[in-house]
């Protein structure tokens, strides 16, 4: 078979093939086409599941009389004009092929009016010959989009739309969708005539929780962690819920504005919840990163699903810090009301007998059965809980310990109380650590931080002794790429740990790393705090880390006051 150009026709149903998979694909070409065009008023309507008709109708800036047949025509496009336009892509479409596309196995109405313009006009294009008339007619400022008898002239491909309810509830997902990531536009959905969805404008963050709550349920809405997080002109906000869902029905992301099922982004939040959530479980979240859209390609799928972000190990590290950062924080207060269940938490006990545990208050917090993993509310309630309380059956010269602000602990020996900072405990842990030819561990991705010519200069000067700190860094494209960490330090923000390292002396680079390290831990957990005297009681003669790292309080003192 020769080598020939293909008929515009064809090659228009091919491209249908890529970016019209069903009704809903349309609904999300056309909707967002009305968002690009400045609307904050879209109206969808759909027949029989959009088999037979869908309109959207919006009140945007609308396409003029002579530019409505070069809008049907492949390739033609307002949003991009050159290359460099293409690389920092702000517009929800650029490729200029879904009107066309559409048009192509349907039949096609475009009604629009700008506001300069006397009169509306209408272009109708059916797909078997493609001709496109403009006839005069009645319509408001903005644009309205019929789309008719859907793959009407490829039976095969027809063929394998599924039934009218299964259409609608894609069509509904996308609206639900595209709903969530523009709160200044009213959206409206009817089906068969009848207005089944209605999200109003919400400008103000109390009317779009409420959207939010519309869109994902009230349930979703009440116990959503509200995140935000910036770094490195990194930004991402929008709310994260602890309860587990069998389904992944309710995650939602989105990039710059763009909805978004990226495999980085999946991999991100999953590690996040590693520990949160059982296996068989799924997180539910309503999350928006910003990022500088030239360091974003949007142009590496046609329906533009995915993107490839220039880089990826930052952005990914950015997503999995803040999530888990917002996971760890102390969980509000909640009335017992409120509470679907609740279970006690105590500090574990430790080995030696003349060290008196603390048999803690009963604290309460959401707990709720994730098979077996951790309870995330409960273990934190410990940490917010700082009274020192006394057991009323222990005679006083039994005096107990505790927690307390999530930065010391509270202990008793013999006649004595010790006040010991766990950030001091943690760094003699860590020098133990690194003074026994510390193992590396690599990453999952390199860590990438922008480096100038202050950073490379100390860079330069420790680039030899850091490998005995179990760390491999290596400069690439005027960056440092942190590639292995020392083993059971990967959770630690190095991006953030590492300017300050290269800025010490030589000869105190690993005081400085155990200083950065022991300090970066801001609140310690019961469970942590239980673990870290374990470690020292397991390797150390209690009694002498509470002389060394301990403040003594005498008994008689403490109980006077």
């Amino acid at each position: 078979m020769p080598i020939q150009i293909l008929p515009a026709q064809l090659a228009n149903q091919i491209a249908a093939g890529e970016v019209v998979e069903r009704p809903a694909s349309v609904i999300k070409e056309l909707v967002e086409n009305s968002l690009d065009a400045g609307a904050d008023r879209i109206e969808v309507e759909v027949d029989k599941g959009g088999h037979k008709r869908i309109l959207i109708r919006d009140n945007g800036s609308g396409i003029g009389k002579q530019e409505l047949t070069l809008a049907l025509s492949r390739h033609a496009t307002s949003k991009i004009h050159c290359l460099d336009d293409l690389e920092q892509i702000i517009s929800l479409g650029f490729r200029g092929e879904a009107l066309a596309s559409i048009s192509s196995v349907s039949r096609l109405t475009l009604t629009s009016k700008p506001q300069a313009q006397p009169e509306a006009w209408q272009a109708i294009a059916e797909g078997r010959d493609m001709r496109v008339r403009l006839i005069p007619a009645a319509h408001p400022d903005g644009t309205s989009v019929e789309v008719l008898d859907l793959f009407f002239n490829t039976p095969a491909r027809r063929k394998f739309l599924r039934t009218e309810k299964t259409e609608f509830q894609h069509i509904d997902e996308v609206i639900r969708r595209i709903a969530l990531s523009r709160f200044d536009t009213a959206f409206s959905l009817k089906h068969n005539g009848k207005l089944l969805r209605q999200y109003p404008k919400a400008a103000s963050q109390a009317a779009r929780q409420k959207r939010v709550a519309l869109v994902c349920g009230q349930g979703f809405a009440q116990q959503a962690l509200t995140i935000s997080s910036e770094l490195q002109g990194l930004s991402l906000h929008g709310w994260l819920s602890l309860e587990p869902a069998s389904q992944p029905d309710q995650q939602y992301f989105y990039v710059n504005g763009r909805m978004m099922r990226d495999k980085l982004i999946h991999h991100a939040i999953r590690q996040a919840f590693e520990g949160w959530l059982p296996q068989e479980a799924h997180p539910a979240f309503v999350l928006y990163l910003t990022l500088d859209a030239r360091e974003v390609d949007v142009n590496v799928h046609p329906a533009k699903h995915e993107v490839r972000f220039h880089q990826a190990r930052l952005v990914h590290d950015f997503i999995f810090r803040a999530l888990q950062d917002a996971l760890e924080q102390p969980a509000p207060e909640q009335t017992p009301a409120t509470l679907s269940s609740t279970r006690s938490v105590q500090v574990a006990e430790p080995r030696h007998d003349y060290i008196r545990p603390l048999q803690s208050k009963t604290v309460t917090g959401t707990s709720r059965d994730l098979n077996g993993s951790r309870q995330p509310v409960a273990s934190r309630a410990v940490k917010s809980y700082q009274q020192l309380v006394t057991s009323s059956s222990a005679p006083r010269t039994q005096e107990q310990w505790l927690l307390i602000r999530g930065r010391y602990l509270l202990l008793s020996a013999e006649d004595n109380c010790y006040l010991v900072p766990l950030y001091r405990l943690e760094r003699n842990r860590l020098a133990n650590l690194l003074d026994h030819e510390p193992v590396s561990q690599p990453l999952l991705m390199p860590v990438a931080i922008p480096c100038d010519e202050t950073l490379a200069a100390a860079f330069s000067r420790h680039q030899e002794a850091l490998p005995a700190l179990a760390l491999d860094i290596q400069m690439h494209a005027r960056r440092l790429l942190v590639k292995q960490v020392p083993a059971g330090l990967r959770q630690h923000d190095w991006s953030t740990l590492l300017p300050p390292l290269l800025s010490a002396p030589a000869q105190h680079l690993k005081e400085r790393l155990l200083e950065l390290l022991a300090n970066a831990q801001k609140n310690y957990t019961a469970e942590q705090a239980a673990t870290l005297w374990q470690w020292h009681s397991d390797h150390e003669d209690p009694e002498i880390t509470l002389k060394q790292w301990g403040r003594r309080i005498p008994l008689e003192d403490w109980l006077h006051d």
